[in-house]
């Protein structure tokens, strides 16, 4: 028996001694094909549980309650014009109905599972390291748990406080890194640090290179997108556009799904303006948790894009302050006409989901977009991992009055500029795609000849995105290999 199949042997083990059984990425797209016993133990589960069945909850579809759910059509709010000053339909994907509270549960799924089933990661003595500027490591933590792994996780040290209180409440190991949300390379070199240190006890799970990250949201993502648009847009209507802060990248492999049946929409890669890399080649630091910066990720595919877009953090953290205190929801409500039953459910949106609203906002102005054209982006988690952010605002600053609201909403929504914005050619993308090279090549270790293949290649991303099917039936196998599917619908 070789290494890989002695490790598979212990995994198969481990998760037949935990009940652990792993979803296919075709059942976390249509979680109606989930076997009909475990939809029935769901049942009993609450959405955040610790239990391996909630891995079939790694979906865009739950119903969204926090316990007992079932699964329904995906989970998405439209903007109406009176929010957002723009004739364009914005719709959000919503991730709050996750487990964990956000979607990054999807990411981290594929860079783990890929390795379990086929025997290169042992979870009875290896650790998964989950290099992070926060929602990365609480996904990974959380799949780690359920799949029956001990995890790491390394995140900046000034983010927010409940992410590192549910951290410690998972049990995972924590490591606060200096700096901020753009103090990208201080968790890099954390997780070199730490591999030397332990050697093989440790795997690395870096969001920024790990392919599975982009092709879960190519996978799942990028149809939710599409089934929404089917179903919600009407037949007169244009996919127009998908705007999506930068981030890891990942959740810009559902843009590369959706090119391929709407070949003309517009995709945007935003940042923040305080941490310009996309468009200066700058760097900074900024307050938009959920986005890192100061490099390109890896699995970043910028021949699909058109635009970058950079995203001021102060009207960010001004739209948070406007949708969740009372002043500013009554301003909504009252003044703006906005419907208070959409009011309420603004918190469905964190600090990175304002971002993307305020980059969609953007976008549409641009390219003068009108109700015939719906954008698409992500609201990645709720304010449920934020709600210190707004109390420290109000021991800053006091509570908003209504002059304040008045003021943020001019500002920040009806009042957004198209200042920041860089339409793409040829060149610009190419510049972009090199930036790679600094991060990838000298620190990182990966090859000049796959940086190219990533440019010039044309089939590059399409053999990554292929591996989906393969996933699939690696996946199959390793269910079939611990039965508990069979023991369960007996």
């Amino acid at each position: 028996m070789n290494d890989q199949e002695r490790i598979l042997k212990n995994t198969v083990e481990r998760c037949r001694e935990r009940g652990i059984i792993i979803p296919t990425y075709r059942q976390m797209k249509n979680p109606e094909l989930t076997p009909a016993p475990v939809q029935k133990r769901l049942k009993g589960l609450g959405l955040w549980d610790l239990d391996p069945l909630n891995l079939f909850r790694i979906t865009w579809k739950n119903e969204p309650v926090a316990s007992g759910g079932g699964f329904g059509k995906v989970n998405y709010m439209e903007l109406p014009s009176e929010l957002t000053g723009v004739k364009a339909r914005i719709i959000l994907l919503v991730g709050k109905y996750f487990p964990t509270g956000a979607h990054k549960v999807g990411a981290t799924f594929g860079p783990l599972v890929e390795k379990l089933v086929t025997g290169r990661f042992d979870p009875t003595r290896q650790k998964a390291l989950w290099p992070s500027t926060g929602n990365y490591c609480r996904g990974g933590a959380y799949d780690s748990y359920l799949l029956g792994c001990e995890s790491i996780a390394v995140l900046p040290e000034e983010m927010s406080q409940e992410r590192f209180e549910w951290l410690r409440d998972i049990g995972a190991e924590i490591f606060a890194t200096p700096g901020c949300e753009s103090n990208v390379k201080e968790i890099y070199d954390k997780a070199k640090e730490l591999k030397k240190e332990r050697g093989d006890e440790i795997v690395v799970l870096n969001q920024f290179e790990e392919i599975g990250n982009s092709l879960w949201h190519y996978a799942v993502t990028g149809p939710a997108m599409e089934e929404v648009f089917n179903q919600a847009a009407g037949a007169d209507k244009t996919f127009a556009g998908i705007f999506l802060t930068q981030g890891s990248a990942g959740t810009l492999g559902s843009a590369d799904y959706i090119r391929e049946i709407h070949p003309l929409v517009k995709v945007c890669a935003g940042e923040a303006q305080q941490c310009p890399t996309l468009l200066f080649n700058g760097f900074g630091g900024h307050r938009i948790e959920g986005i890192g910066d100061k490099h390109v990720p890896w699995i970043h595919n910028l021949r699909n894009m058109d635009m970058a877009a950079g995203i001021d953090d102060e009207a960010a953290i001004g739209i948070m302050r406007l949708f969740n205190e009372t002043a500013g929801r009554d301003y909504l409500i009252h003044e703006a006409g906005v419907n208070p039953e959409l009011v309420n459910k603004l918190d469905l949106m964190g600090i990175s989901s304002i971002a993307n609203m305020m980059g969609a906002i953007k976008m549409a102005k641009y390219y003068e977009m009108d109700e015939s054209d719906v954008i698409f982006s992500v609201a990645t988690d709720s304010m449920e991992m934020y709600r210190s952010r707004v109390t420290e605002e109000i021991t800053k600053n006091g509570p908003l009055n209504a002059a304040d609201a008045q003021a943020l909403f001019r500002s920040c929504l009806p009042g957004l500029k198209t200042d920041y914005m860089i339409e793409m050619n040829y060149y610009d993308k190419k510049r972009m795609h090199n930036l790679k090279y600094f991060t990838w090549v000298e620190q990182q270790g990966k090859t000049v000849e796959e940086l190219n293949a990533q440019w010039y290649d044309r089939d590059y991303w399409k053999r990554q995105y292929a591996k989906v099917d393969e996933w699939d039936e690696k996946i199959m196998e390793f269910n079939e290999r611990t039965g508990l599917l069979k023991e369960m619908e007996k």
